[in-house]
């Protein structure tokens, strides 16, 4: 128990708090010990009756199929590969960030009535991670096309349409946007060497959620500075790796 413990914790924060809560919120409701009609976005609930848990709880209620563990798995990797990377030393930043795309995404899934918000907010994540990969890099698609990293979300959208219809493809192609808006206007439409976007000065979390994370502005600003993105196939064996790797011939979606 100890060294699962131990793994666990190595786990960034923001990603530990993400696939911690898919796994609580959807484990709960699998088993029935919490009915997932309380775990759902009803607006009117929301908004007349306060109950704000459904804003939280609506993230992370997964597809109770087969294919959560595929989910899980993206979940994972997107968010592991943002704060490991692009966020390194600053995940205040990406949490306050992430936490700005979530409530868009509320506002976009509005017209669109949708109870819950698991699957924009994978696209989101799935999104912002591929626009930020180095030029050139490719994936496979459950190890059968191989293509661009770049047109993964498409392929990704594809599969939504053709397996879950219509009004799960229209709620992924909201978090689609959300991620797009969060790749331009903090990132400046790059590849992660910076953020250069309109909205990057206004991106940086509050003081007091840096203390929570107990993130000290000197060691945030030589991170801020500190990107370095290496094209595919020319990384040096010498140099630390964290995250997921967008190279030639990784799977996404393998067990």
């Amino acid at each position: 128990m100890a060294e699962i413990l131990a793994e666990i914790q190595k786990i960034p924060p923001v990603t530990r708090f993400l696939v911690g809560s898919s796994v609580g919120v959807t484990l709960s409701a699998a088993l029935n010990l919490v009915s997932p009609y309380s775990l759902i976005y009803i607006h009117q609930l929301v908004t007349k009756r306060w109950e704000l848990w459904r804003l939280y709880t609506s993230f992370f209620l997964g597809s109770m199929r087969l294919d959560y563990v595929f989910e899980l798995a993206m979940l994972y990797r997107n968010s592991n590969n943002l704060e490991t990377m692009y966020y390194e030393g600053r995940s205040s930043d990406y949490a306050w960030q992430l936490f700005i795309a979530c409530m868009t995404i509320v506002l976009a899934n509005r017209p669109l009535n949708s109870w819950d918000h698991h699957r924009p907010l994978f696209h989101t994540l799935t999104y912002l991670t591929c626009s930020l990969a180095p030029p050139g890099s490719q994936t496979s698609v459950m190890g059968l096309i191989t293509l661009p990293v770049t047109y993964f979300p498409y392929a990704m959208l594809g599969m939504d349409l053709l397996t879950n219809g219509m009004d799960s493809a229209a709620q992924s192609v909201s978090g689609m946007v959300v991620g797009h808006l969060w790749w331009w206007l903090v990132w400046g439409a790059g590849t992660g060497a910076g953020e250069r976007g309109l909205l990057a000065s206004y991106a940086r979390a509050p003081r007091w959620l840096r203390n929570i994370f107990g993130e000290r502005e000197s060691t945030r600003a030589s991170h801020r500075a500190g990107y370095h993105v290496v094209p595919p196939r020319t990384q040096d064996s010498s140099c630390r790796s964290t995250g997921h790797r967008w190279g030639t011939g990784h799977t996404l979606g393998s067990s």
